[in-house]
């Protein structure tokens, strides 16, 4: 790279894009304990009671069209900061999309659910995603999906994740295009999403073998 373009090394990544990066013996550890102090801070939760759990299990969100309105502007801006913390923080990527879901109209039961998730941050702020060295690569992929959770629509939501030997490198949380008449299909609509999604990390993995092996070639076969 040096002797193609200008530039300079930083040493050893530590700090991208709100992405804590901590490059180990044992492996790499990417971590946003700072961004969620700020954000406790930004939303007034730096002194607030930890939660054990991001969700309650029987939650019961819905649209509460009769409740007291919530500062859209506010609630926004709180799911917004969320879903970025998301990108290392699969744990709170279900409650954080189905909050998500009532931002045109947030009541004070959205809120508290919100405040439930910065609270459980508050508990948990140095969680992070671990990539050990040491290991192997067999993808593996797991799935899982609620049934007809959705108030407004009685859709399912599905989420899954995909890992590389004990490596977590995707995860999704979204709801079903369907709606599921049980709890099977709800099931099996999960389950072809992640396989899909397996499906999509293969043909990547071949592409950028295949890319690799060309340049390798050309490299080699290249005149003296």
């Amino acid at each position: 790279m040096k002797q193609k373009f200008e530039m300079s090394s930083m040493g050893e990544i530590k700090f991208f894009l709100g992405l804590q990066v901590e490059q180990l013996p044992e492996g790499i550890f990417i971590h946003q304990t700072k961004y969620v102090r700020d954000i406790l801070e930004k939303f007034g939760m730096s002194s607030s009671t930890p939660a054990a759990t991001p969700l309650a299990t029987n939650h019961g969100i819905h649209p509460d069209l009769t409740g007291d309105r919530a500062d859209e502007t506010f609630y926004r801006s709180m799911i917004g900061s969320l879903m970025y913390l998301t990108a290392s923080r699969p744990d709170i990527m279900y409650p954080t999309c189905l909050a998500a879901r009532y931002q045109s109209n947030p009541r004070a039961s959205h809120m508290i659910i919100v405040k439930r998730i910065l609270r459980c941050l508050k508990g948990t702020p140095s969680l992070g995603l671990w990539y050990p060295r040491k290991g192997d690569f067999t993808l593996e992929g797991f799935s899982d999906s609620d049934f007809g959770c959705c108030k407004v629509n009685a859709k399912s939501t599905t989420a899954g994740c995909q890992f590389f030997g004990p490596r977590l490198v995707t995860w999704q949380c979204k709801k079903q295009t369907s709606v599921a008449l049980s709890t099977c299909e709800a099931e099996y609509v999960s389950a072809s999403s992640c396989c899909s999604q397996i499906l999509w990390i293969q043909q990547q993995m071949r592409d950028t073998v295949c890319s690799f092996l060309t340049h390798l070639f050309l490299l080699i076969m290249r005149p003296l």
